[in-house]
């Protein structure tokens, strides 16, 4: 590995920051195909996708279809193939809308206590009827409903919760460091940064596994990354989800979320309290607790099938021996659509998603004009995939990590776009996911041929579980996602954390998302030339990305070499 990085380093980049910069006659082709990436070129594309005829990008709209004709008519005119091997341009992603209104009591000890939804409570059942009821339902606290057993982990202890209702709090059990208790130990759930653990769609899927027909958990505002209000918006629109024929193997009947002073007060009718069952929670000996409570939920269901679309365009490799090989890029092309019922003019009640996601997909578009640019394609094939749903739980892209076009056994890494840097250039790199994989390496040399440095992004949010790299990490390909550097040339030290702060708070998720004046795109030219560097590099090297040890994706990443193993082995014979 270490030798095929210096032969790298024999030929420097020119990484140009400037949009429109052209390629001098000395650069390697490489070089010259990353020139190509244009700030100007990315804006308009950005304007086009987040303009108010667009509609806001919501699936299954006239913004869909639009977007669709857009990205397809982009994709033939830089001169790719369509990606789906039955000539289409399309993956056609089946979904379930459901609007589900749902009631919750619990009684124990003489009392019935209702909830109030959304206020107190917001659950969902995506079982495709009318009426879905858990009558009577045994309520157990379960702590943070881990099964780890690399950590010696099991919050469960061997109880049966078939048909049980479970009550978990969210995030990874916060173990403190053996040397340092006023820290979280980092060889346990990687410290303070969230693991797969901790997130909830972890939660849903063991409770589903142990067959409990219902799971709350506890929301904190902290250690969920978001406020109470995202999970109430969200709970009381329509949800969208794969459509399933049986049962979901990855959520119970009944799934949701309890506000936590609503969860306080449930935990003190079972004659218990919060923080002394949170403490206890953080231990290994934790065993879980009967609250000697009864859950009744009864949910009325209104669904209707959604017909969705993932967009995937190919440049098929060079090397005869390698082109059935693929380096993938993605960027999520939907957003939240056209709300009516918010104040003003039309333009104010569209979610314009111009920084999320259609800066992701301006730069993919560019990053298939730069490899059309190389006067060879590279030896394995170049899969650019932009996936539909991803506002709704990452649907479209765990959907094609599901039902892949291409065996996952050969798709060496997915490189994910989501939100580019639209305020300058950076000497950094912040690199989610950081430690889990070799990619490390890559970008590291990337990015030091770019006068930059890599740094591990914060990890506390779970952002890293919270794009589309993630399907593909579940099924065990390597990924690779950066986010916006926090050294900014130019800029006040404390110029990322306010311009974060700021988006967060005023811009993210909301209409506001708009094409900006002021926006400086020579720093997500930076990033997509550094990103196009990373697959070139993967797509030509005699080396492939890998899970580390300790990575929880390592035994799913073991089993693919073993698949791509067995079938060249097969095909050899």
């Amino acid at each position: 590995m270490r030798n095929f990085f210096l032969r790298r380093a024999l030929f420097p980049l020119l990484m140009l920051a400037c949009a429109g910069a052209g390629a001098g006659p000395d650069l390697t082709p490489a070089a010259a195909a990353r020139a190509q990436v244009d700030g100007a070129s990315m804006l308009k594309h950005i304007g086009v996708l987040a303009s108010d005829e667009f509609e806001g990008r919501m699936l299954a709209t006239r913004g869909e279809t639009m977007t669709l004709d857009y990205l397809t008519q982009q994709m033939a005119k830089l001169g790719l193939t369509p990606g789906n091997p039955d000539g289409s341009w399309l993956q056609k992603v089946p979904l379930v809308g459901v609007r589900s209104t749902p009631t919750l009591s619990y009684s124990g000890h003489g009392k019935t206590t209702a909830l109030a939804f959304p206020d107190d409570f917001v659950v969902r059942s995506w079982q495709l009827q009318a009426q879905v009821a858990v009558q009577a339902s045994e309520m157990v606290f379960v702590g943070y409903g881990v099964i780890a057993p690399e950590f010696g982990w099991d919050d469960f202890k061997g109880i049966d919760v078939k048909g049980k209702t479970l009550v978990m709090l969210i995030n990874d059990p916060p173990v403190p460091d053996p040397k340092d208790p006023s820290r979280l130990d980092p060889a346990v759930f990687g410290g303070k940064a969230m693991s797969y653990y901790g997130r909830w769609t972890y939660k849903y899927e063991i409770a589903a596994r142990l067959g409990a027909a219902a799971v709350l958990i506890v929301h904190e505002a902290k250690p969920a990354a978001y406020p109470y209000e995202v999970v109430r918006t969200g709970g009381a629109n329509e949800g969208f989800a794969i459509r399933q024929e049986g049962e979901d193997p990855s959520h119970p009947a009944v799934h949701g979320w309890l506000q936590i002073e609503r969860a306080k007060d449930l935990l003190r009718a079972a004659g218990q309290d919060f923080d002394t069952l949170k403490a206890r929670a953080a231990r290994r000996d934790f065993k879980p607790v009967p609250l000697g409570l009864k859950a009744d939920f009864k949910i009325e269901n209104h669904w209707r099938d959604v017909a969705s679309y993932n967009v995937i365009g190919k440049l098929e490799g060079s090397d005869p021996q390698l082109k059935d090989e693929y380096v993938v890029y993605s960027a999520h092309w939907d957003h939240f659509g056209h709300d009516p019922t918010l104040p003003g003019p039309r333009s104010a009640q569209i979610y314009h998603g111009a920084v999320d996601n259609a800066s992701g997909v301006a730069a993919l578009l560019e990053l298939a004009k730069a490899y059309k640019a190389l006067p060879v394609a590279p030896k394995r094939s170049i899969l650019f995939l932009l996936p539909t749903a991803e506002e709704r739980g990452l649907l479209g892209s765990y959907y094609y990590a599901s039902h892949p076009l291409y065996p996952l056994a050969r798709t060496l890494i997915d490189i994910n776009m989501d939100m580019m840097n639209m305020h300058g250039r950076t000497r950094d790199v912040q690199v989610s996911g950081y430690g889990k994989s070799n990619t490390d390496e890559w970008i590291a040399q990337a990015a030091r041929e770019q006068g930059r440095v890599i740094k591990a992004a914060d990890a506390e949010g779970g952002l890293f579980f919270r794009s589309d790299h993630f399907s593909f990490a579940k099924q065990g390909v390597p990924v690779l996602f950066v986010e916006t550097g926090s050294d900014y040339i130019g800029k006040p030290a404390r110029f990322a954390a306010d311009m974060l702060e700021q988006f967060e708070a005023h811009t993210y998720h909301k209409v506001v998302d708009t094409v900006q004046a002021d926006w400086d795109l020579s720093g997500a030219v930076q990033d997509t030339q550094l990103l196009f560097q990373v697959g070139y590099d993967v797509a030509q090297g005699a080396h492939k990305p890998q899970w580390k040890e300790g990575a929880e994706f390592k035994a799913a990443g073991d089993a693919l070499v073993k698949t791509g193993a067995s079938a060249q082995s097969g095909a050899a014979r």
